[in-house]
């Protein structure tokens, strides 16, 4: 390691974030849960599947789980107030340990029922939804605003760098041991890693800067760009003076209204495409290691489409190159079982990874432009259970059609609906409008 490397290394844990304990310990226990949950990932299908189970049995638990964790968001999201989302993060991860000991202990014995998996599915999907809002309230909690960005760029690089490695983790060892009892053991164990990190954390909230100048804060070019959105169309504005609900804002907003409905055409393909497809396909012509590596160039490509994204700068219609991006992902899609086997697969995957993360990167660039910061968590969190909601319908769905017609032929349907679903969307100028900025269409076509 170069000596400039170094000093860059001993500066970051310094100053910035990572000179912080408690958001040391939060990133690595997110980094140890979400290498237990791609583990999981593979183990799960993989009894079923191994132990005579049909796709409809894996698309049914899948959807035992994703229920109770729609239903359940936002419950998390009260009770992350009530009670703290520290005291709820620890409760759902202690909560999950035991759950999915459980299912060691049932993948040990060869135990594959809808009796016996579905409750433990749906307790884990539940803690999953509650889990979800208050990992994304705890980090105020841990930084100053000063340190708010780069943490949550540095907890999501944790993040990525889990959902990277724990693929090929569980592959690896479903492939030489048989059984996805070791897969499901690491799981508990990051389950349990991840709740002694937060029980390390202290209770005592951060202190929180305070502007020395409030007025003269509050009066600043960036002050006056998040307190006062700009307008777009098919966007809704409250009238001066008088307050506006999330549902209201939403029922006279027709870009958000648009938006919310190509993201649940997009999830009703793609939930089941990964859940389901992908490990059927894989069970039938890769093996265990193949499927994992699979996913694991997945993770890749989302790291890379998240690194593109943070080069791009300033766009003036990022929303033009989100949706060529979902339509090339779709495109990658249609191709997965076409390519010559498991190596054509995991490239197209890569790619698939690349442009959903790069796309996705810029809708929440768009979101941050055009909804009324007052309200952006609240807006975006029903955009956010437009996409859990649909996952249970389309894990069903998915199942279904696998077992009905195979998985190969379910790959062009999927991607052929995604692309589909975006050309939809596209054909509406609210949802063309949707994330540009303010004047944008004035200065394209001067009157």
């Amino acid at each position: 390691m170069s000596t400039a490397t170094t000093r860059r290394v001993t500066t970051a844990f310094q100053s910035g974030p990572l000179a912080v304990r408690s958001f040391r310990l939060l990133a690595g226990g997110q980094f140890a849960s979400t290498l237990g949950d791609y583990c999981y990932a593979v183990a799960l299908p993989w009894l079923v599947l191994s132990n005579h189970g049909s796709t409809i049995l894996l698309g049914t638990l899948l959807a035992c789980y994703g229920v109770p964790r729609t239903v359940l968001i936002p419950v998390g999201g009260i009770l992350a107030d009530k009670l703290g989302p520290r005291t709820l993060m620890l409760f759902t991860d202690v909560l999950r340990c035991a759950m999915v000991g459980v299912l060691t202990f049932l993948a040990a014995r060869h135990t594959v029922s809808l009796v016996t998996l579905g409750p433990t599915a749906a307790v884990i999907g539940g803690c999953e939804g509650l889990f979800l809002p208050a990992s994304f309230t705890i980090m105020p909690s841990l930084l100053d605003d000063t340190q708010l960005t780069a943490g949550n760029a540095l907890n999501q690089t944790a993040i990525q760098a889990g959902s990277l490695i724990g693929p090929a983790i569980g592959g690896a060892l479903v492939a030489v041991t048989g059984a996805s009892t070791a897969a499901f053991g690491i799981d508990a164990v990051s389950f349990a890693l991840s709740a002694l990190s937060l029980a390390l954390i202290p209770r005592r909230p951060a202190a929180r800067p305070v502007a020395a100048n409030p007025a003269e804060a509050a009066g600043s070019p960036a002050a006056e760009a998040v307190s006062s959105p700009a307008e777009h169309d098919g966007l809704a504005a409250a009238p001066p003076g008088k307050p506006q609900g999330v549902l209201s804002y939403i029922r006279h907003s027709r870009g958000i209204q648009l938006v919310m409905l190509v993201a649940i055409a997009m999830n009703l393909g793609s939930g089941g495409l990964g859940e389901v497809a992908l490990p059927a396909l894989a069970h039938a012509h890769w093996g265990a290691g193949g499927y994992g590596a699979v996913l694991a160039c997945m993770a890749a490509g989302a790291v890379l489409g998240t690194l593109i994204a943070a080069r791009l700068g300033d766009l003036q219609n990022p929303g033009r190159l989100a949706s060529w991006a979902f339509s090339t992902a779709g495109c990658a899609i249609i191709l997965v079982p076409f390519l010559g086997g498991e190596a054509g697969a995991a490239a197209v995957m890569l790619l698939d990874g690349a442009c959903t993360s790069l796309g996705g990167v810029l809708f929440y660039t768009m979101a941050q432009r055009s909804l009324p910061p007052a309200m952006l968590g609240r807006v975006l969190s029903m955009i956010m259970l437009c996409s859990y909601g649909i996952f249970p319908l389309s894990v069903v769905v998915a199942g279904l059609l696998v077992q009905h017609v195979g998985a190969t032929p379910f790959f062009p349907i999927a991607g052929i609906f995604l692309v589909v679903s975006i050309l939809g969307g596209n054909s509406q100028r609210a949802f063309r409008d949707f994330g540009r900025p303010a004047g944008y269409r004035r200065a394209a076509r001067p009157e």
